[in-house]
């Protein structure tokens, strides 16, 4: 029972890792309708940007994933206007085999650049803390407020403000939202900007946690890719949704099988899921 208790604590902390990236992606598409798999390349990007603020540059952590924010998102709407805008007369596909190829690029940059090795941010040692037959580290729980923190900014900003609502119609309907005096091309940019910037912070999060080399993005892209799958394509709270299913699903895994196997057991709750439900647990449009 302990077991069972450590694992659903440490899928909920994994899910909210897995939420924020998640996010992103799944706002990029909702506007784009195109699965831009520079995500992780982006993530990369991003914790390496809040790495050289917090170690380098000797900032706290908060300066540090702003940066991990500002980078990522420039980075992303430069790859955007830069290269894929290009490739969208070729259609979705042609533009998500682009942004896979972009990714390497991103990442092989970082790898030059700062090479190969692991790379730590600057944290105090502290103990774990015991709530009875539970140990949570004391990072484990600041990623777990400042994501729950970053999640509900979002849901404010897509609520709450004109420009997030212009976000949501251009999703509906571009052309509607075109008749209402919404500019579809500069929404389209706010919105790479700022999944981009989540993709960053998603990979600052998870660097602080464990450590940072050139595919920390990497390694989580797939996982990503099934939580905003299993909660339906182009769905905000459908992401979030189904990042917290994957990583408690990935985290029981682990009570009964490899590690190894954790990615396959996820992908098989999408097909599971996605059988019963084809637009995904919280989707309307998924395609």
């Amino acid at each position: 029972m302990d077991a069972v208790l450590q694992a659903l604590i440490n899928g909920i902390i994994s899910g909210t890792l897995l939420a924020v990236p998640a996010l992103g992606f799944s706002a990029i598409f909702a506007v784009l309708r195109f699965p831009n798999f520079a995500i992780g390349a982006l993530a990369t990007a991003g914790a390496y940007c809040a790495w050289v603020v917090n170690v380098s540059l000797g900032l706290p952590i908060p300066v540090a994933i702003f940066a991990a924010f500002v980078g990522a998102g420039l980075a992303g709407a430069l790859l955007e206007y830069g290269a894929l805008e290009r490739l969208g007369r070729g259609g979705a596909l042609m533009k998500a085999i682009g942004s896979l190829a972009m990714g390497m690029v991103i990442e092989n940059i970082v790898r030059f650049i700062f090479g190969n090795d692991l790379q730590a941010f600057d944290l105090p040692l502290a103990r774990d803390i015991v709530f009875g037959p539970i140990r949570v580290g004391p990072q484990q729980l600041n990623n777990l407020v400042l994501a729950l923190v970053i999640m509900a900014a979002v849901w404010a900003f897509l609520s709450l403000t004109s420009l997030g609502r212009s976000m949501r119609a251009v999703a509906d309907n571009p052309d509607l939202a075109r008749l209402k005096g919404v500019n579809p091309r500069f929404i389209a940019l706010v919105t790479v900007a700022i999944g981009s910037g989540l993709c960053g912070i998603g990979g600052t999060l998870i660097g602080l946690d464990t450590a940072i080399d050139p595919l920390v993005g990497g390694r989580v892209l797939l996982s990503v890719f099934a939580a905003a799958v299993l909660g339906g394509l182009g769905s905000i709270p459908g992401a979030v949704a189904g990042a917290f299913l994957i990583g408690i699903v990935e985290e029981f895994t682990v009570l009964a099988l490899s590690p190894a196997y954790r990615l396959a057991v996820g992908f098989i709750v999408i097909l599971v899921v996605l059988t019963v439900r084809p637009s995904g647990l919280l989707g309307s449009k998924a395609n």
